[in-house]
């Protein structure tokens, strides 16, 4: 089976023309170090009564959508491997052209990974 790291986070949706074009670099990086998929959504149908709220476990605010995310890999090891390269890519530490300053709050973000164990 497959592993996956995934994450939740919110972005205002003034920031998310930058934020987007953030996530096709990072994606791309992600991928050249051998990451199987990258794929990072946008909240479309979030206010469902009845069910958590992605909005409020990203704690949402006012202006802002909430991004769901995921990355797959072969194997929490494989994942260890593609990450360790990402974060020593100049590209991800120094972005050339960017500024440090990301279109969200990092310390928002909600991240995690899973060990897929159903596939249908």
């Amino acid at each position: 089976m497959a592993y996956v790291d995934g994450f939740l986070v919110p972005v205002a949706l003034k920031n998310l023309k930058a934020y987007q074009a953030m996530s096709r670099k990072m994606g791309k990086i992600w991928r050249e170090h051998g990451a199987l998929d990258y794929r990072e959504c946008r909240g479309d149908d979030l206010d469902i009564k009845g069910v958590a709220s992605f909005r409020k476990a990203a704690k949402a605010r006012k202006g802002e959508t909430v991004v769901f995310a995921y990355i797959v890999y072969k194997s929490r090891r494989h994942r260890d491997q593609v990450n360790k390269k990402v974060m020593a890519d100049p590209r991800v530490t120094h972005p050339p052209g960017q500024k440090h300053e990301l279109p969200f709050d990092f310390k928002r973000m909600c991240y995690g990974g899973f060990e897929v164990f159903v596939q249908a």
